[in-house]
């Protein structure tokens, strides 16, 4: 997503939230939800990431704690020529993965426990490929901050409920404008992250199958994955619905009951599309044709591997200590 794009997004956000705060308090309410949103703005454009990271207790990892998962994603982050950008891992038996940062010098992609047991290599790097296409294509901060503004005003809407009918207060439209507040601010809130998150995942599939060099590695993990958030719950993810825009594959456990107002594509549709992009010579060529890139020896993705028996052990939730490698 472009920078004109991104500001258009944040100026609607911002407009949408100081609309809410007119529609509960008058033009006192709209200044104080634009100082507030400014704020927002500033504080998210910093911290967002911080925040996220903070919210999934993602533990950071380096080439001693994870040493296949940091090697697969240093030698993604060169194929794609990015800067190597922090690596993360959060305890979640659902496999699943984002990224989040102001922008690739400032970037970090984070996997749950539950991708690493899941997956394939292979698929893991075509799920991390994923998540650098969306650092290169400067998505992150736009997901971050729109899922920081999301929130808020749907909290906004709350607090419209309780304050907006006063008699007392300056809300223009009375009960009329308590309604909008509650309902129709937020549902806006959330069709803007839907019609970015769509757009944007196509894209994401298919510099991502760029990246890792085989389109199929992607569509075969998103397939697992889909059908692994359909059966296992994110409770962090359940209570943060704003940030479930930010992931792979949307994360809530009612994603597929309307697809109408999912943040994500189809996952069918995303796998058709990577199949036709293999089909047609898309993504680099043949994984077997690709040229050394995955680990500092050599290649440790092929073309037919054998999968491994392997575990992940528990991030040690609330700990200090970062969580253990898989595949080590």
């Amino acid at each position: 997503m472009n920078l004109m794009r991104t500001a258009m997004l944040l100026a609607f956000m911002t407009a949408l939230f100081m609309g809410v705060g007119y529609l509960i308090g008058g033009q006192a309410g709209m200044m104080i939800a634009l100082v507030a949103a400014a704020g927002m703005n500033f504080f998210s454009y910093w911290n967002s990431d911080r925040m996220v990271l903070s919210t999934y207790n993602a533990q950071e990892v380096d080439e001693r704690s994870a040493p296949e998962f940091y090697r697969i994603i240093r030698d993604l982050a060169r194929n794609a020529g990015l800067p190597m950008p922090k690596v993360y891992l959060y305890d979640s038996p659902q496999p699943n993965a984002f990224a989040t940062g102001r922008n690739p010098e400032n970037a970090a992609v984070a996997a749950s426990t539950g991708l690493l047991n899941a997956l394939t290599p292979e698929e893991v790097a075509g799920v991390m490929a994923h998540e650098l296409a969306h650092v290169q294509n400067r998505d992150t901060l736009t997901m971050t901050i729109t899922a920081t503004l999301a929130g808020a005003i749907s909290m906004l809407g709350n607090f419209a409920f309780f304050f907006g009918g006063r008699r007392d207060n300056n809300n223009p439209l009375g009960m009329i404008g308590v309604l909008v507040a509650m309902i129709v601010a937020p549902l806006a809130a959330m069709l803007v992250q839907m019609a970015i998150s769509r757009t944007r995942e196509y894209s994401a599939d298919r510099r991502g199958a760029e990246i890792c060099g085989n389109p199929l590695w992607l569509a075969s993990a998103l397939g697992k994955i889909a059908r692994g958030a359909e059966h296992i719950p994110n409770e962090e993810a359940e209570g943060h619905p704003a940030t479930a825009h930010m992931f792979i594959i949307n994360p809530l456990s009612g994603a597929r009951m309307d697809n109408l107002f999912s943040t994500h594509p189809d996952t069918e549709n995303r796998i058709a599309a990577l199949h036709k992009m293999a089909r047609y010579g898309g993504g680099g060529g043949p994984a077997a044709d690709m040229q050394p890139g995955f680990g500092s020896t050599g290649p440790i993705l092929t073309a037919n591997p054998e999968r491994k028996s392997r575990s992940v052990p528990n991030t040690g939730r609330g700990g200090s200590q970062p969580p253990k490698g898989p595949w080590s």
